[in-house]
């Protein structure tokens, strides 16, 4: 059962987090939290290897459009490898709680900043 709803859980979050324009971790964090009663460093985890997949996919189909600053998505990788290591040796530091507390934290912030975004948008046709 629990492969099951994990394929179902992979396929809604990618097909949500492609129309909607999410990062996958915002998705795959809680649902496997949730739903299959993962711990937080444990959902982190299984995300950052599934968000590599998806943004694989993703920049491939992206590509095709000519949407993809190559040098601009490999500085940021780079970048973003270090910043990964770091932020692996604090999450196996801090508790189980603190993590899930400054998740919530990060994707309120997310949350609000889509609101105010889309309030001051201006409406499009």
């Amino acid at each position: 059962m629990d492969i099951a709803l994990a394929i179902l859980l992979g396929f809604a979050g990618g097909m949500l987090g492609g129309l909607v324009g999410v990062g996958g971790g915002v998705l795959f964090v809680p649902a496997l939290a949730i739903f299959l009663d993962e711990s937080q460093v444990r959902a982190e985890a299984t995300s950052l290897l599934a968000v590599v997949i998806v943004a694989i996919v993703g920049t491939w189909r992206q590509h095709g459009y000519d949407n993809v600053r190559l040098r601009d998505g490999l500085l940021i990788g780079l970048l973003s490898a270090a910043g990964v290591a770091v932020g692996v040796l604090i999450a196996n530091s801090v508790s189980q709680r603190t993590l899930e507390l400054c998740f919530a934290a990060l994707a309120l912030a997310i949350a609000a900043q889509l609101i105010l975004r889309a309030l001051r948008a201006p409406a499009q046709r």
